[in-house]
């Protein structure tokens, strides 16, 4: 998995339900390598770090593979990388084969897999429609949060290199399927709650389904 873009944005002021926010969904690509931090991605916008940042959110990678797909649905849309506020954009990237919690160098930083992306509104202000919300959810590629074990420097052409999988089966496709199924696999929600990568509060809330 090769680093295509590395994307950090400014706070921007946009209109939302008749009043004015600001939203770091804005990434776009930068010229300089970016500083993973613990809790952020240096020089980034994190608005709301009720839901964004933080230990199991601290950077977001997308995949340039889904791209074509995107571009296709929205063509009237000025692309860049970062469209999804990613902070890297990552080439071969497959959520359906990256576990929760397995482990990753990438440039100088060691990452941990913690969660997939789960969209918001401000997703749909940025592709101009609330509309994206589902289709993103329904087309089950959702990126991953990771978690920084070891700060680090990351530039365009560093690759995502494999140190330890989790011994715990769960992918991140697996566990973005199951946020959003109607109907819960059993199986699939025991190797979730099993899985101490994933945050603290998304085990707890699995445990009234078993």
């Amino acid at each position: 998995m090769k680093i295509i873009a590395t994307n950090i944005g400014p706070a921007t002021k946009v209109e939302w339900n008749g009043k004015t926010i600001e939203t770091g969904i804005f990434k776009y690509p930068t010229e300089a390598p970016i500083y993973l931090e613990k809790e952020d991605v240096a020089s980034d916008t994190v608005i709301d770090r009720k839901h964004h940042g933080g230990e199991f959110k601290a950077c977001y990678l997308f995949s340039s593979d889904q791209y074509p797909f995107w571009k296709a649905k929205y063509p009237h849309l000025e692309w860049n990388w970062g469209m999804f506020g990613e902070n890297l954009t990552v080439e071969g990237l497959d959520e359906a084969n990256m576990r929760i919690g397995n482990v990753y160098k990438v440039g100088s930083a060691l990452v941990q897999i913690s969660q997939p992306r789960e969209p918001c509104f401000k997703l749909g202000i940025r592709f101009g429609t609330q509309n994206i919300l589902k289709e993103f959810i329904d087309h089950e590629y959702s990126g991953t949060y990771v978690k920084i074990i070891e700060k680090g420097k990351v530039e365009v052409g560093d690759t995502l290199t494999l140190v330890k999988e989790s011994d715990n089966s769960l992918s991140v496709k697996q566990y973005y399927k199951l946020l959003f199924a109607k109907e819960k696999d059993m199986d699939t929600v025991r190797l979730a709650l099993g899985n101490e990568a994933l945050p603290l509060y998304k085990r707890q809330r699995l445990q009234k389904y078993l």
